[in-house]
């Protein structure tokens, strides 16, 4: 890897783009409360020609599927999930401008809203839809005409065929790039779901398969079934967990991965502070780690990553990224946003690169920084690294 400095140009879109990110942040915090409600500039900001200036060119592999180097999380786009978004219109339009601006690599699931964030993909993907990769998600027991909940996993064979053709009409396609089990069903043997998508595969209904968050003897039992292309689980500079196994067995099985929550749910970009104060309905303010004793005891991680930042002339936001990508060639970030603004300072983190001395002195202050409270509520975190039982 060799240092790279950001063009001249290039470094004043990048620092524009961090203000228009920062200064609606810094009202919410002004305000004793994150920036989950709407601005009234946000509408401005979507239509602002500056922050469509970024394009994204760098192109990697998820196993044999081609993508951006950076992809678009659309979970917070129905507005359930960090606060309310300005609009469903902007919505639309923020995931059309990420294409326009050389994102080919779009996220959604059926539980993101539930399936409202699929019908926002859908619409604004449809236009260009042979020129982008979309990725969804199965795997919960929802209703898929109406989105009802009605219980927990749901991986049987003939739920996932309903799910995946109720996931095409939303989409508006007929094939989806990417599908996954979104988490393991304890009740279902992973031979199945694989056997089960790789007849959705035979069909043209699906055309590459993944996992999120799985055990590490179900992937290799799923890969040995059908091929896997990703893992998608949680992974950024706040929690580094992936790098102990799941990053070693992709490695050694040619499976791409894709790192959700990239930015630490907003932490590792410096917005996050122990005085913020989340509005009703944020899925952050029930996490361990967000607690104000937690926040406080991690600071020394935004310190860091702030002045890493300050010595690669990037934001802090563009810095975790490219450290992300920094890692591996077949690592490709996801982060979720309702904000152009966020989107084209996103974009950016490709111009940040690292050498070899870089990367090693970077690591070794990482590691000396202890990391407080769990990443997830304790319910959702015992739906992670489950293994499916065996036929």
């Amino acid at each position: 890897m060799s240092t790279h400095r950001p063009r001249p140009d290039r470094r004043r879109f990048l620092m524009g783009a961090a203000g228009l990110a920062a200064a609606p942040v810094v009202a919410g915090l002004a305000a004793g409360c994150t920036s989950a409600q709407p601005s009234q500039h946000s509408r401005a900001e979507v239509d602002n020609p500056v922050t469509k200036a970024a394009t994204i060119t760098g192109r990697r592999k998820l196993g044999s599927l081609d993508v951006s180097s950076l992809g678009l999380g659309c979970q917070t786009m129905p507005g359930k999930l960090y606060g309310p978004v300005t609009s469903r219109a902007d919505m639309v339009t923020l995931v059309r401008t990420a294409a326009d601006q050389g994102v080919t690599f779009f996220d959604t699931a059926e539980a993101y809203g539930p399936l409202e964030s699929e019908r926002i993909v859908g619409e604004a993907l449809q236009p260009v839809r042979d020129q982008v990769v979309i990725a969804t998600k199965f795997g919960f027991d929802f209703d898929p005409q109406t989105g009802q909940r009605r219980g927990g996993p749901n991986s049987q064979p003939d739920h996932i065929r309903r799910a995946v053709d109720a996931m095409l009409q939303r989409l508006r396609t007929d094939r989806i790039d990417l599908l996954y089990q979104h988490r393991v069903d304890p009740t279902v043997p992973i031979e199945d779901v694989a056997g089960t998508v790789k007849d959705l595969i035979a069909q043209g209904k699906v055309v590459h398969f993944g996992l999120s968050e799985p055990g590490l003897d179900t992937v290799r039992r799923a890969h040995a079934v059908q091929p896997l292309t990703a893992i998608q689980n949680e992974y950024s500079m706040l929690w580094r967990g992936p790098e102990n196994e799941i990053l070693p067995l992709c490695q050694e099985l040619g499976i791409g991965f894709v790192p959700w929550a990239p930015l630490g749910m907003g932490f590792t970009t410096g917005t996050i502070t122990p005085y913020t104060r989340f509005v009703e309905g944020d899925f952050r303010a029930a996490v361990p780690r967000n607690s104000r004793e937690n926040l406080a005891a991690n600071m020394p991680l935004v310190q860091l990553i702030q002045e890493w930042a300050v010595r690669k002339g990037v934001t802090p936001a563009q810095l975790s990224l490219a450290w992300l990508m920094a890692q591996h060639s077949w690592i490709v970030p996801i982060p979720s946003t309702t904000r152009s603004a966020h989107l084209a300072e996103n974009l950016g983190a490709e111009e940040a690169t690292f050498s070899a001395d870089e990367m090693r002195d970077l690591n070794s202050a990482l590691a000396g920084i202890s990391i407080h409270g769990q990443r997830l509520q304790p319910a959702v975190l015992a739906q992670t690294g489950v293994e499916a039982p065996r036929q």
